[in-house]
């Protein structure tokens, strides 16, 4: 038996042994990227790593996620954006407004070190690269001017911004994307986030009113104030479902926003009938049910 034991032991070596130093680097990479196959992608991925290993001189190759894709599969993952870029011919190009003296501008520029770029996301198989590019220029454009770094969300683009001419995973195009928000407003990635996939458009304006107060600072809005309840109100969080979201009446002013001590959230609203009118000239209105339309006509200035 002892015998049977070491000759199946030599085997065993023999046959470890045998293995190429490719089949064991394909092997690592499989476990890696949580690939399961066995014969399917390997001459593609052996093709690949043959580029890798050749060098080039001012970059370096590597067996990343794509290691297993030949170009057609390649090119396909990402024909939907590709599509998109052709009908930009039909939109007039953006144009930038400043120029400087190229003897002017430092050797040396990174947004991402000064902090205005939120850490890198993954479109995964959905071809929505123009709602991350969108959204990466409005997250820096936010903090240049308040010095917050927020997450915007993709998936929000993807979902409803049809209208302005944009195909959700099947491609749009950035401007189309721009035009979208300046109408709409843009959600947090945290409140909206990314699905790799086309779904019913969830917008919800209050939360991106959350946004633009926290960011851009006091709100004009449109409200509903016929019921007596908002006339005769003296403090606490107003809440009457039976106030219009349509029908308004009066502008007031969004100045903050704050949860009370028994988690009803609300919209701290600045009114001009006098300091003996609610809370000192205040009234906190219910959060997150568009209470008396506060977020269905709401702007603000940009000076």
């Amino acid at each position: 038996m002892k015998v049977v034991l070491a000759v199946a032991a030599l085997v065993a070596v023999a046959g470890a042994a045998s293995v190429s130093h490719e089949e064991l680097e394909f092997r690592a990479w499989k476990l890696q990227h949580g690939e399961t196959y066995e014969s399917q992608r390997k001459m593609t991925w052996l093709n690949n790593r043959k580029l890798v290993s050749q060098g080039l001189k001012s970059y370096r190759l590597g067996m990343n996620i794509f290691a297993d894709m030949d170009d057609q599969e390649y090119q396909a993952m990402f024909a939907s954006c590709l599509r998109s870029f052709n009908r930009t011919k039909t939109h007039p190009a953006a144009s930038f407004h400043r120029q400087a003296d190229a003897a002017s501008l430092p050797k040396a520029v990174n947004w991402k070190d000064k902090g205005y770029v939120t850490p890198v996301k993954d479109q995964l198989k959905c071809g929505s690269c123009w709602a991350f590019s969108a959204t990466g220029a409005l997250e820096g454009q936010i903090f240049k001017k308040t010095g917050k770094l927020v997450s915007l969300s993709e998936q929000q683009l993807v979902d409803c911004s049809w209208v302005e001419g944009n195909n959700g995973c099947e491609g749009g195009t950035v401007e189309m994307a721009l035009e979208y928000v300046k109408d709409k407003g843009l959600q947090t990635e945290e409140s909206y986030p990314y699905t790799e996939k086309e779904g019913k458009c969830r917008f919800n304006k209050e939360k991106v009113y959350a946004t633009s107060v926290a960011t851009e600072g006091p709100i004009s809005a449109d409200i509903d104030v016929s019921r007596i309840t908002f006339r005769l109100y003296d403090s606490g969080v107003y809440d009457d479902p039976f106030c219009s979201s349509s029908s308004l009446n009066h502008a007031v002013l969004v100045v903050g926003y704050d949860v009370t001590v028994n988690g009803q959230k609300y919209w701290l609203v600045k009114n001009s009938w006098g300091v003996a009118w609610g809370e000192k000239g205040y009234i906190k209105m219910a959060r997150n049910k568009n209470m008396c339309g506060i977020a269905s006509n709401a702007v603000y200035p940009v000076v």
